[in-house]
């Protein structure tokens, strides 16, 4: 059953190295990425899903301790999701050859910067072409899997806020990034297997099936939102929420 969740933006620039001179810009995003994932360790899971947007070499299952990097962003960072097993069986983790997509990268660092280690980690990239169904039936699947589930969720909203956005300006993503961030920070179950998948894809919200995906695990759930971010600083909407 999932007992928390935690929303986040997943661009590269979080990470101060990979943003540069621009690193203090999204400092707001990080103090609330932080926080959002000391809500995950309060509600003391059983396991840890991190699932975010991925291409189609990083879409599917990332086990702990699987390898991501930011040496492509031209920073020699490197991380892990989760710990690195001392002795891993074969087809997991550092042996499986899996690398993580930029999305579960962003997520691994996040995480290394809390020291988490509360809780198995398992990584879910996730397709941006999934339909609303089969993103509504993963959560379900997930949700079951243990007593008390928790779900790192990473996504950005449009990338078409501004003239200077990757997306250019289109009058539709300031709608549609506040009925996100509503939605969210409120929880609404009902609202987010609703958003529409192709006007998500025109407007370039990577996130929409990942949120999506936390719908469908929070059926029943009863769980509370809070929303602690909500801004565009480059053009693309990133969100900030809490689920406990």
């Amino acid at each position: 059953m999932l007992v928390a969740a935690a929303v986040c933006p997943c661009p590269p620039l979080l990470v101060p190295g990979v943003a540069a001179g621009a690193a203090p810009e999204l400092d707001a995003a990080r103090t609330a990425c932080t926080d959002a994932l000391g809500v995950l360790a309060a509600a003391r899971p059983d396991l840890l899903v991190v699932l975010g947007p991925a291409e189609q070499s990083g879409r599917g299952t990332h086990p702990e301790g699987t390898a991501g990097s930011f040496r492509g962003f031209g920073v020699e960072l490197d991380v892990r999701l989760g710990a690195e097993k001392a002795s891993p069986t074969p087809g997991t983790g550092a042996l499986s050859g899996r690398v993580l997509p930029p999305s579960l990268a962003v997520a691994a660092w996040l995480l290394g910067r809390t020291g988490w280690a509360d809780a198995p980690i398992e990584g879910l990239g996730v397709g941006e072409p999934l339909a609303a169904e089969r993103c509504v039936e993963t959560g379900r699947e997930i949700a079951a899997r243990a007593e008390r589930v928790a779900l790192l969720v990473m996504g950005d909203a449009s990338a078409c806020r501004t003239l200077k956005s990757p997306g250019y300006l289109d009058e539709r993503a300031a709608p549609f990034d506040a009925e996100v961030a509503r939605a969210l920070g409120a929880a609404d179950v009902a609202a987010l297997e609703a958003l529409d998948a192709e006007l998500a894809y025109e407007l370039k919200a990577s996130g929409r099936a990942p949120w999506q995906v936390l719908a469908g695990a929070a059926e029943g759930a009863d769980l509370d939102g809070r929303l602690l971010y909500d801004d565009a600083p480059y053009g693309v909407g990133y969100v900030v929420a809490t689920w406990s």
